[in-house]
């Protein structure tokens, strides 16, 4: 650079600080002194230009980190538009404080907002080195700038904040007054050393420190406070990341004017300039993708952001979450969390043609303590990953889930218990039944339909029991089950036990069909957890809760967030469940049998194989696994043909995919679990309450069907037998007539044929199939019918009641 060009230079930048020196005079004393340009800069252009800006600045919150915690308090996620901790000036090292005023302003509590001689030797300094070696503007009027591009909102607010021009500069020295009016050095600092922008994604010195030296503010060293001093001037060109030889340039010549100001010795600057940078850089860990739990980590931000009470709309909300510095106490088990995982991996790769899940939920409590899933979260197809999660509720996941199978068919048993339907209760379960759609009850009648719906088992035929019919999850016993339940009653039981999916308009007109209890609703695994809980609980439901509480970055309570329980079957009830379901897992399970305590459960498989589930439980813990078919675009397909982890599935059921899963995780935390055994059901619930049975003998079917039904009892139809009565009418009932039967239990009647018996008629009402069934006492074995526990029936059936069904 020529010397005229230089002194052209010099002469102009002596001029601005002229300008700007006297600018100053007017502010402060508020007058409109009259006096040639300067620099082309008009008296009067100046003094309206000062008039029309505010007297103040406002300085709103910065943006900060918030922070999501696990059950432990140990950090699983962090959120932040900008990643800033605020900490107050006595946190920080006396050391970073005197490193930034030597190289920014080393005269702050000395001056005004304008430091003209500090200034002056700035520039004259400057220009000398040919560099930037100390800072021309205080640190107040930096403040102003950083505060001001802080917090433009716009595309223009961001362009006149950063505008290299007259007006900006006079409107940074008003503020830059206002500042020193109405605040203390020691605040102007705090603010300065919170807001700057440290570089590599570090906003104010807190995340600074942990970023490139993984310490805390308050312990940063000399030569730590060197390097990020000297970061101030220039973030992204002295980035120790990016570049470091220029960085160590920068922080020797932070030393350097440390020891000129006897901030430091002489000595041990030249020391700390021969050492290296000493860096031990912190990964920026910002969102769910690299969280410990990404799935539980989205849920939890799904389930905040449509929570209307952290702000009125989910803008509002997505703003607190990232830059209001929370602190997110979560209901997460990290050891439950790695069990799910682990336990999930194992059975179905992420590139598998399939989604593997599995949740966890406490009884009592609601609190869900995993969400796992087989799919790795980000982008990158090729190696599986989503952002889609399939394991938790659309309203905070996307996806619609999948039909759930037979693990839909404990509502109806539920309900078949809470109308004092017996537990030994026999229903004849032929392999294929052809019933009237409008024989079922909906919620208001019955189901208005002239169709006909068959339905199919692929688990054998015969008498059974509630303990056996569930146990062997007979599709077409559960439909007779059904026929006395009504559909109303289930359906509106499980949405009390938290499958949402069945609430509204559209879902009551798709799924409150007489295919309701074998599974024909698309769910999803948190809801089933959550569901099945209830029974673990006694009857008692809880809303699945992911958050605890939320703090504010002073410490501040913004939401606490209490379980929410209610009863929705009596206890008895719940007992009789867990004692039907208990013998799923005790008739032949043995991926879900090594538990050292009492375990219940059911399994499921839809139509044409697309989903397999268990869904299973302790007294203290509901965990339900899924594994679903899905094709490149993520819509349902069938397992059948596909491999799992290596493993080719030539028939998709629950017991064979879902339930090693569950086995897999439970067995993990068992030892963490309360040996808690199941309370056992009352003889009323396994018996049922004993009644008279009416004598119908002589009497038309229809007839005999009203008076049994009148006295608490169901009707079936038996054989025609040999009977003195005349043709057509009842000739004698199973049990017999004047003897004892539970109420809701079925009355078999055999209607005579005319023709005289040569023998006589039972006098004791045997059943009318001879396979035993359970005892009376209550006891869940099933006498060897468990063998095909959880071998699902496929289903034809799309929601509207007809087809086969889905079975277990």
């Amino acid at each position: 650079m020529s010397a005229s060009r230089t002194a052209a230079r010099i002469s102009s930048h002596l001029g601005v600080m002229l300008a700007v020196s006297v600018v100053l005079g007017v502010v402060v004393a508020g007058l409109a002194i009259p006096f040639a340009g300067l620099v082309g800069v008009s008296v009067q252009g100046v003094a309206k230009t000062m008039d029309e800006l505010p007297e103040e600045l406002e300085t709103t919150d910065l943006a900060q980190r918030t922070t999501i915690l696990d059950s432990d308090g140990d950090t699983i996620a962090s959120l932040y538009d900008q990643n800033r901790v605020e900490v107050p000036l006595r946190q920080v090292s006396r050391i970073m404080v005197k490193a930034i005023l030597s190289i920014e302003d080393y005269r702050f509590y000395e001056h005004g907002a304008l430091d003209v001689k500090g200034t002056l030797r700035a520039f004259v300094t400057n220009q000398a080195s040919g560099g930037t070696v100390q800072g021309g503007s205080s640190i107040t009027q930096q403040l102003v700038k950083q505060t001001l591009v802080n917090q433009a909102t716009t595309k223009a607010e961001q362009a006149a904040a950063t505008a290299d021009t007259y007006s900006r500069k006079l409107t940074e020295l008003r503020y830059a007054v206002a500042l020193e009016q109405q605040h203390s050095k020691d605040w102007i600092l705090e603010r300065y050393l919170n807001i700057v922008y440290f570089g590599d994604g570090a906003y104010g010195i807190q995340a600074a420190a942990k970023h490139y030296f993984n310490v805390n503010a308050k312990d940063l060293t000399a030569k730590q406070a060197a390097l990020l001093a000297g970061l101030v001037k220039n973030p992204y060109g002295y980035d120790p990341t990016n570049d470091k030889a220029r960085a160590k340039d920068r922080r020797d010549t932070v030393l350097a004017r440390m020891a000129q100001l006897n901030v430091i010795s002489e000595k041990k600057a030249s020391k700390l300039e021969s050492e290296g940078l000493g860096l031990d850089v912190q990964k920026n860990q910002n969102g769910c993708v690299s969280a410990t739990a990404p799935w539980f980590c989205d849920y939890v931000v799904n389930y905040l952001l449509a929570d209307s009470d952290l702000g009125k709309t989910v803008k509002a909300r997505r703003r607190l979450l990232y830059t209001g510095g929370l602190t997110i106490q979560t209901t997460l088990d990290m050891d439950y969390q790695k069990a799910a995982d682990n336990a999930v991996s194992t059975a179905v790769k992420s590139t598998d043609g399939a989604i593997g899940g599995l949740a966890m939920v406490e009884p009592g409590t609601g609190d869900v303590k995993a969400i796992a899933q087989s799919r790795p979260m980000g982008r990158n197809k090729k190696k599986g990953e989503t952002y889609l999660d399939y394991v938790v509720p659309s309203e905070y996941g996307d996806s619609n889930g999948f039909q759930a199978g037979s693990t839909f068919k404990p509502f109806v048993l539920s309900q078949a218990i809470n109308d004092g339907i017996p537990l030994v209760t026999t229903i004849n379960a032929p392999q294929t039944i052809t019933l009237a759609e409008n024989s079922f009850k909906v919620c208001d009648g019955y189901y208005q339909s002239s169709a006909s719906w068959t339905v199919n088992n692929s688990t054998g035929s015969g008498t059974y029991t509630l303990y056996t019919g569930t146990q062997n999850s007979v599709n077409t016993f559960f439909a007779q089950l059904e026929q006395r339940t009504g559909v109303c009653k289930p359906y509106e039981l499980a949405t009390k036990m938290g499958i949402t999916s069945l609430k509204g308009k559209a879902a009551r007109s798709q799924y409150l069909v007489p295919s309701f209890t074998l599974g024909i609703a698309d769910t999803n695994v948190l809801s089933m957890a959550e569901a099945y809980a209830t029974f673990a609980a006694r009857g008692i439901h809880c809303s699945a809760r992911p958050v605890v509480s939320i703090t504010g970055p002073n410490g501040n309570t913004v939401k606490t967030y209490s379980k929410s329980c209610s009863r929705v079957m009596p206890a008895t009830t719940a007992d009789g469940v867990n004692a039907v379901l208990r013998g799923v897992i005790e008739g032949g399970f043995a991926s879900a049998q090594a538990l050292d305590q009492a375990a219940a459960g059911k399994t499921g498989t839809t139509q044409s194989g697309q989903a397999v589930w268990f869904a299973g439980y302790t007294s203290n813990m509901a965990a339900v696994s899924m594994i679903a078919g899905v094709n490149s675009a993520g819509q349902p397909e069938s397992l059948v043909g596909k491999y799992l982890n290596g493993r080719y599935v030539s028939e998709a059921s629950g017991s064979g995919y879902a339930a090693p899963i569950w086995g897999d995780a439970m067995k993990a935390i068992d030892d963490q679990l309360p040996n808690v055994d199941f309370t056992a059901p009352t003889s009323e619930v396994v018996n049922g309450v004993q009644a008279s049975v009416p004598s119908v003998s002589g009497m038309s079917v229809s007839e005999a069907t009203s008076t049994l039904e009148a006295a608490g009892f169901g009707v079936s139809t038996g054989s025609t037998v040999n009977s003195s009565i005349s043709s057509g009418l009842v000739a004698y009932t199973s049990p017999s007539g004047g003897s004892s039967a539970a109420q809701g239990s079925t009355i078999t009647l055999y209607i005579s044929n005319g023709t005289p018996a040569t023998t006589t008629s039972p006098s004791s009402g045997a059943s009318s199939d001879s396979s035993s069934n359970n005892s009376s006492n209550g006891n869940s074995s099933n006498n060897g019918n468990s063998s095909n526990n959880g071998n699902g029936g496929n289903s034809g059936n799309n929601g509207n009641g007809n087809g086969n069904g889905n079975g277990g």
